[in-house]
């Protein structure tokens, strides 16, 4: 069963740099987005390396093995006695180009296989995805402060409500889990996906109003949050949240939105927070 789910949203895109609605648009990562989604992989990788371990009891032929001249061959029984083996751990990703590049990151280094699902699709913007914040107040200035004030005047451009994404993402959620609840072993189900999808979900999973301006607010390129999906007595679920928004060590040690100097270039602009 899943006793614990992690929501990551993938790494910065040129989208991203720009302050362009993404929505569903495909955009691949930029060399910041890869940079942040890698420091993000070396650091979850190190908190659930025992995920690794749990592969290879699985899988035992996803152990290396010395040629034929070798003293001794890698030991299998290793870890299928290690405690780690109790566990397992599951990536699924929506499968936009850029959320699958940042669960890749990550599960490539625990040599996990990464499951796409469509239903972890970021929020649809209907015909203001691809347009900057001036483009949308241009077309339409009264609809867009409807959105800013969350009052729903950006569905008449086709804009997904964030009632509905939230439903569709804890629908998807709560499916993963059902799904899972029969199997013996504990699980970790890591969701790579996008900020709006995961910020809606977890909200709705909590039982907040997505559109309540005082919710949890957004998160960072490539940071994560931490959820633990409880059963009562009653058969109900709940849920509490363990972690909103984290990122790894080196966030906060340096300008984590722009990367290091050295993956610069001089046609890059700096990325700056949205003015309020």
């Amino acid at each position: 069963m899943i006793t614990e789910v992690v929501m990551v949203r993938h790494g910065r895109t040129c989208f991203n740099l720009e302050r362009r609605l993404q929505g569903q648009i495909d955009v691949p990562l930029d060399i910041i987005g890869q940079w942040q989604a890698d420091q993000t992989g070396f650091e979850l990788a190190r908190r659930y390396y025992w995920a690794k371990v749990s592969r290879i009891a699985d899988r035992p032929e996803t152990l290396p093995q010395p040629g034929p001249g070798a003293a001794r061959h890698s030991d299998v029984e290793e870890y299928r006695k290690a405690s780690a083996s109790r566990r397992t751990l599951r990536v699924v990703a929506s499968d936009l180009f850029r959320a699958r590049q940042t669960a890749h990151a990550f599960a490539d280094i625990l040599g996990l296989p990464v499951e796409l699902d469509e239903r972890m699709r970021e929020r649809s913007f209907g015909r203001w995805e691809g347009l900057t914040r001036p483009e949308m107040r241009a077309m339409d200035a009264e609809a867009y402060a409807s959105w800013k004030a969350h009052t729903g005047g950006e569905t008449k451009y086709g804009v997904e409500t964030r009632t509905h994404v939230g439903r569709r993402g804890a629908d998807a959620v709560v499916d993963l889990i059902e799904r899972a609840r029969g199997e013996e072993r504990e699980t970790t189900l890591v969701i790579v996906g996008h900020g709006s999808w995961i910020v809606a979900t977890i909200e709705t999973l909590l039982g907040m109003d997505p559109d309540n301006l005082s919710n949890l607010g957004s998160m960072r390129n490539a940071f994560w949050s931490r959820l633990t999906p409880v059963y009562t007595g009653d058969g109900a679920l709940r849920w509490t949240l363990d972690e909103f928004d984290t990122g790894p060590a080196i966030a906060g040690s340096m300008d984590w939105e722009n990367g290091p100097e050295d993956l610069r270039n001089d046609d890059m602009p700096r990325w700056k927070p949205i003015p309020a």
